[in-house]
């Protein structure tokens, strides 16, 4: 059986970069809609918390991007948020707070801030597991 993989366009990576970015010193968040494992669109949402170490998703956000995703024939598959100055690891927060089983959820670390690096995690169960990310060509058009 071939190794599961999440598979995300050049420019949606580099635009949850830019999001990440942007909102530092706070932490971003955002989802991303898709089919399966293949990320399609980027939504990057507002942390409510406005925390440099916590993040929530703002909820009327969150329902229109999965309203939006929906009327393109999407779904919301992942979820990504950045870490301003640790690793590209979920917390123990990230793992109590994992709601979405079905979900990916994506890292954006910060703590080398001229090199940003991203991860996608499976977390279900208080387990975490490391898939890989695939960064594709980003389609034309």
């Amino acid at each position: 059986m071939d190794e599961e993989r999440f598979y995300l366009p050049q420019a949606l990576l580099q635009a949850i970069i830019d999001h990440a970015r942007r909102d530092d010193p706070l932490e971003a968040c955002g989802a991303l809609a898709g089919q399966g494992s293949h990320a399609r669109r980027v939504y990057p949402l507002t942390n409510t918390m406005r925390s440099p170490y916590r993040y929530m998703t703002d909820p009327k956000e969150l329902y229109r991007a999965i309203k939006d995703a929906e009327k393109s024939g999407m779904e919301i598959i992942a979820f990504y948020h950045s870490h301003t100055h640790t690793p590209a690891y979920p917390s123990q927060t990230d793992v109590r707070l994992a709601t979405w089983p079905e979900a990916y959820y994506l890292i954006v670390s910060l703590q080398d801030k001229a090199s940003p690096t991203v991860r996608a995690f499976r977390i279900h169960d208080g387990r975490v597991r490391e898939v890989p990310l695939e960064v594709v060509p980003s389609p034309q058009g």
